[in-house]
């Protein structure tokens, strides 16, 4: 890390601490040229989520888990499974190079939830892919068991 005063590439880290809620690593540094002592934080990079009509909101974790709970709502999901579906799902997100679309996160999350709950799996399914009716659903269902078949 440069220092801001004498542009001396080194410098080195005092002390380091969580930030703003678990979000940043604040870092206390000193430049051992000139004496200077700087704060530095250190955060992710955003990933941008590019939603069906076309605008940008950063990636929130939160959302994917408010979803995947409400799929499995009355369905008696150990929170370990939950954890591990959203976990899973912010990796692959933040390892991302650019921005990811909202549909590429909702196949994720089917792709999860077929492996942990079936109705959960419906019930995503009908919002994500816009189910119109009955048929949607029973096409759904046969391609869920088609894929347990085989």
């Amino acid at each position: 890390m440069q220092c801001p005063l004498c542009q001396s590439e080194d410098t080195r880290v005092v002390d380091s601490r969580s930030a703003d809620r678990d979000t940043a690593i604040r870092r206390r540094r000193s430049c051992p040229a000139c004496g200077h002592r700087f704060t530095t934080y250190e955060r992710a990079a955003v990933v941008l989520v590019r939603k069906r009509d076309g605008r940008l909101e950063p990636f929130d974790a939160e959302k994917v888990r408010r979803g995947v709970n409400f799929c499995l709502a009355d369905r008696a999901p150990e929170t370990a499974t939950i954890d591990a579906i959203v976990n899973a799902i912010e990796t692959r997100t933040i390892t991302s190079s650019t921005d990811i679309s909202a549909d590429d996160i909702g196949r994720m999350v089917l792709d999860a939830l077929k492996d942990v709950d079936h109705v959960a799996y419906l019930r995503f399914a009908s919002v994500h892919k816009e189910f119109q009716g009955a048929e949607d659903f029973e096409r759904e269902l046969a391609s869920l068991d088609a894929s347990d078949d085989g």
